[in-house]
């Protein structure tokens, strides 16, 4: 949507929709003002509809501008550091290349060079994990991990914090699991899976409105994953990432 357009719930002034309109008004067999004005959803007022035209024009101008004066030149640290903390927040590649006036090759490339895990579609996740084929960078590749750290589960295709090592000590003696105080139906993760195995807490909203409890930050729920399906964050540091306020 324009910047200085204030616009209503109903109207449809998002980028994608402002194109078409622009696009069907210099048509060779252009749409009229008011066909414009219906298929934004706005009231019939031309000189409005000249005001919201007029202004995604020059965003899109001062973009492509931007763009040009970008490209070619190396990224930034503070670049770097932006597309990685955005990429992890959820933000897809074309929304972070589009704030940044980069390319999503651009961005695509920080985010390979710099190990970060990759955050699949719900549909691509499902079907990737499923078949074992998500796989993580070579830099996040450990086979333990700390109580506390924040890391990458696979499973769970968010970040998360280590709870506890689900040992066979500590299946013993916590009433819930299969092996409490019987130590032979207590599962040994290292010898079963050949990997040890976390109780996680996974982040998969930064922060929700609740009507009864208001804003909550890092809401999740509890979670199970082998070592090998986690991945460290530690190397971003390097970045100037601060991994424990992902």
């Amino acid at each position: 949507m324009p910047r200085g357009i204030r616009q209503k719930k109903h109207e449809k002034l998002d980028a994608a929709t402002l194109d078409k309109v622009i696009a069907l008004l210099e048509d060779s067999s252009p749409i009229t003002k008011k066909e414009a004005c219906e298929i934004l959803n706005i009231t019939y007022n031309t000189t409005r509809l000249k005001r919201i035209l007029e202004e995604h024009k020059d965003i899109l101008s001062y973009r492509e501008t931007r763009k040009n004066q970008l490209r070619g030149k190396r990224a930034t640290s503070d670049e770097i550091k932006s597309v990685i903390v955005a990429y992890l927040d959820g933000d897809t590649t074309s929304s972070i290349a589009e704030s940044m006036y980069r390319s999503t090759t651009f961005v695509r490339n920080i985010i390979d060079k710099a190990g970060v895990p990759q955050k699949l579609s719900k549909e691509a996740h499902s079907k990737c994990y499923r078949h074992r084929y998500a796989m993580l960078p070579e830099e996040c590749v450990a086979e333990e991990f700390e109580v506390g750290e924040r890391v990458w589960s696979v499973r769970d295709n968010c970040i998360a914090i280590v709870k506890r090592e689900n040992t066979v000590e500590h299946q013993m003696t916590h009433a819930g699991y299969v092996g409490y105080q019987d130590k032979e139906k207590c599962t040994d993760y290292e010898k079963k899976y050949g990997s040890r195995g976390y109780n996680i807490y996974t982040i998969e909203e930064k922060e929700v409105y609740s009507p009864i409890f208001g804003y909550m930050k890092n809401v999740g729920r509890n979670s199970f994953s082998l070592a090998y399906d986690l991945g460290k964050l530690t190397h971003l540091e390097e970045y100037g990432v601060d991994v424990r306020a992902i």
